[in-house]
């Protein structure tokens, strides 16, 4: 690939982008060298669109899959021979197939942020640089919970670095955190002139007015920071508890309230603008089906979501294992929670029942404020009421499976497994999730698997060690993020 992989220089109209970027994501053969980002001189308000679109279209597409692979939410099937989505479930994950995903990261997605932040604070519009820097730290989380270190403070510099060093993942993470608090600034900034201009429409996440959509982009932000500090729970536990506490404890932190606040990209069925998880299993019908792992989770407590989940086979649910026979006509497929009937069901990136479930592990696991049975209650009953469930089927389920029991460790387990189940589909988090805790149990390498472990990150793409003299490829996936710890 192309050393410039970190500049930005084709230009695409946002219109063109929400009506391709799905079949860019879905297509393997695209070319890596294609730089997708938009020019420094296209307006504000487009390159903003082009980085939402890009991070919707992320959440669901290549990392997505990956992750959804191995942490068993789905499982590769096929009706004969053996295709892609099998071997990355046998954790065969090669260099090669992370090309795209890294360009994409930084040649549009970064590099689309970090203009609107030039160009924001040059035309004195705090308030898109406020959405940037938010969206910029979410992006550098989801890249080092992947990959671990990566060029950071070295990035997008141009043609004046095209070797960027590869920053330590820990002090990126320290570093995020002041990105979200100078965003968290830059929208609460007055507009310094009637010239400034303010995120709308043209934002595909959080829509609408820059005074609606505010209250929003916060408190996705002070969760967004939540959730950091949560993953240093096994790697400084103290620190972890005193952040957390920190930030619930100041009044004026406002944190996700109900579903309307997650974090998510809407779509719609039209043509070219449909779900990308909708468009690949529709392109490749057959190539993935619902797992056993979470399947069997469900069906031992009659779980409701079900029926939204996954598609019935003869009226009951089942799920495949990676090693089973190619016959996916026998397994569920994934149901309109993921792909609305026509495409239309919104990425799910950070929801308002990870909010609760974050906040009863770290009631539990680091005496925080709150109750961890109040904020259990209420992530279960959240990703229900969005997956919709009636609310009488809610209050049988919590009757039955609703209360926390036993030592730290089971309550934990209790915790994680039912985040793990409401995070169905969601984009590198439920993999997080049990590289730091171990839980779900259940989730072990499959028979056929090519590995003795379950990955704990991802090689660095091959179009990167071949042309970034910093880059050194890993020995194995079994190289473990900072936060990673036994």
């Amino acid at each position: 690939m192309k050393k410039y992989k970190y500049i930005s220089t084709a230009f695409l109209a946002a219109a063109i982008l929400v009506g391709s970027s799905c079949k860019k994501y879905l297509d393997i053969n695209v070319d890596p060298n294609n730089i997708l980002g938009t020019p420094a001189n296209a307006p504000l308000p487009q390159i903003l669109t082009s980085a939402t679109v890009n991070i919707g279209f992320t959440g669901g597409s290549d990392l997505s899959r990956y992750t959804a692979l191995v942490i068993q939410h789905f499982s590769g099937q096929s009706t004969g021979s053996l295709n892609q989505t099998q071997q990355y479930e046998q954790y065969l994950i090669q260099p090669s197939d992370l090309n795209n995903l890294w360009a994409s990261f930084y040649s549009t997605t970064v590099n689309d942020l970090e203009t609107v932040i030039t160009k924001a604070k040059a035309t004195g519009s705090p308030h898109y640089a406020g959405v940037a820097e938010i969206l910029r730290a979410y992006t550098y989380q989801t890249m080092v919970d992947t990959w671990g270190k990566i060029p950071y403070s070295q990035a997008n510099k141009t043609v004046t670095n095209l070797n960027p060093a590869y920053d330590d993942d820990a002090a990126i993470y320290t570093d995020l955190i002041k990105q979200i608090d100078q965003g968290i600034a830059d929208l609460n900034a007055a507009n310094p002139s009637g010239a400034s201009i303010d995120p709308g429409t043209n934002s595909t996440i959080y829509q609408g007015t820059f005074a609606a959509a505010k209250p929003q982009w916060i408190k996705f932000a002070n969760t967004l920071k939540l959730r950091i500090y949560l993953h240093y729970s096994k790697k400084d536990a103290a620190f972890a508890t005193s952040q957390i506490a920190a930030l619930v404890n100041n009044a004026g932190t406002t944190f996700m309230a109900s579903n309307a606040d997650n974090f998510a990209m809407p779509f719609t069925q039209t043509s070219g603008a449909q779900n990308p998880i909708y468009q690949f299993d529709v392109q490749r019908a057959n190539y993935l089906v619902a797992n056993n792992t979470i399947v069997s989770m469900m069906n031992a407590k009659t779980d409701p979501r079900r029926p939204f989940y996954f598609t019935a086979i003869n009226g009951a649910y089942k799920g495949a294992k990676g090693g089973d026979a190619p016959n996916a006509a026998a397994y569920s497929k994934i149901g309109t929670y993921l792909k609305g009937t026509k495409g239309e069901a919104p990425i799910r990136m950070l929801t308002f029942a990870e909010y609760n479930f974050i906040r009863a592990e770290a009631a539990l696991t680091l005496g925080a404020p709150g109750s961890a049975q109040a904020f259990y209650t209420a992530g279960i009953t959240a990703s229900m009421q969005d997956a919709g469930v009636v609310a009488a089927d809610i209050t049988t389920y919590l009757a039955a499976n609703g209360t926390l029991s036993g030592t730290t460790a089971q309550q934990l387990s209790q915790i994680i497994t039912e985040k793990y189940i409401a995070s169905y589909g969601q984009v590198t988090e439920p993999w997080t999730d049990f590289r730091r805790t171990g839980y779900p149990a259940a989730i072990v390498p499959p028979v056929n698997a090519l590995l003795t472990y379950v990955p704990r990150s991802f090689y660095y793409p091959q179009s990167e060690i071949d042309e970034n003299t910093s880059a050194k490829q890993k020995s194995g996936m079994d190289s473990r993020i900072f936060w990673d710890v036994q």
